[in-house]
């Protein structure tokens, strides 16, 4: 299904400060389509549409914790008093967790849950009408772990299959069984270099890292924003994102031998700089790399 071109659409996109979400943003703002970044750090989106303003773009910016279904509602109504419309809505915001599952406190597992898979369901539900409206675009955006699973990420595996499991049940109720003229589209990458690991609740002895291979935040970006457009169903970004989401299906026990050994290749050799990181509060960091070309860490 083919939908507004970026340069007449009004995009929302969640986590909006950094990462994924911030280079999506930029890229789409540069391409003309009118902005509104969602986001808890408030003061950093600010910085975000003071630059794109300069740049000749168009933004704007909404606090907001999309745990809560009361402050996304709120978000919907302004967006929609402000343009009238949402052409695509990108459910991107969220948050991570590194250590072993026994060893997890419940809380904060709880809390991952309610940024991860709630988040994606208050978005969804609650823009649902206007993208109806609009004949616009749902973006979730999942990951490879959606499919696949990842050790001492196990809570954020978990929440990425949920994030799965309702958007296929979502895009059935709306597009095979009501014919709604949307799309609803999972966007599903590999490990990406974005500050992911530097934000995530951290148990371990040492700094977190994602594992080798990282793609450029560019190309989730990209496939964003192609589905903001073109629609579709589902989009895996990066060739590790095939290759695990395949064999988690063909092959589950080969899959699960190989996901063990990735229990070294995620942290690095210096102490945690920040275990709390940004679960419970607002990072403001602003920034779409996490790592640099030989892999050392971004000031914070």
């Amino acid at each position: 299904m083919k939908h507004k071109a970026l340069d007449q659409q009004v995009i929302v996109i969640t986590g909006a400060s950094s990462g994924i979400g911030l280079c999506t943003a930029l890229l789409a703002a540069e391409r003309g389509a009118t902005v509104v970044l969602l986001a808890r750090s408030a003061a950093t989106l600010q910085s975000v549409v003071e630059a794109v303003g300069e740049g000749g773009g168009r933004a704007e910016a909404i606090a907001c914790d999309v745990s809560s279904r009361e402050e996304v509602d709120a978000a919907v109504a302004q967006v929609l008093a402000r343009h009238g419309r949402i052409d695509a809505w990108v459910n991107n915001a969220g948050v991570a967790i590194y250590g072993r599952l026994d060893e997890v406190a419940e809380a904060d597992s709880r809390r991952l849950f309610d940024v991860n898979f709630w988040g994606v369901v208050n978005g969804s539900l609650a823009s649902l009408q206007a993208l109806r409206a609009a004949h616009g675009v749902l973006v979730n955006v999942g990951s490879e772990v959606s499919d696949a699973v990842l050790p001492l990420q196990g809570m954020y595996a978990a929440s990425k299959h949920a994030v799965k499991g309702f958007t296929d049940a979502l895009r059935v109720e709306q597009v095979r069984v009501d014919d709604e003229d949307l799309s609803i589209v999972l966007v599903q990458p590999t490990a990406t270099n974005t500050p992911y690991p530097q934000h995530a609740r951290n148990y371990l002895d040492h700094e977190p890292k994602l594992p080798d291979p990282l793609i450029d935040p560019h190309r989730v970006a990209e496939a964003i924003l192609d589905a903001a457009q073109k629609g579709g169903r589902d989009a895996k970004v990066g060739a590790m994102s095939h290759m695990n989401t395949t064999m988690s299906k063909l092959l589950p026990s080969l899959a699960e031998r190989l996901a063990a050994k990735q229990v070294d290749r995620q942290e690095h050799e210096r102490p945690p700089l920040d275990p709390d990181g940004t679960l419970y509060k607002a990072g403001e960091s602003g920034r779409v790399y996490g790592v640099d070309k030989d892999g050392r860490i971004l000031d914070r």
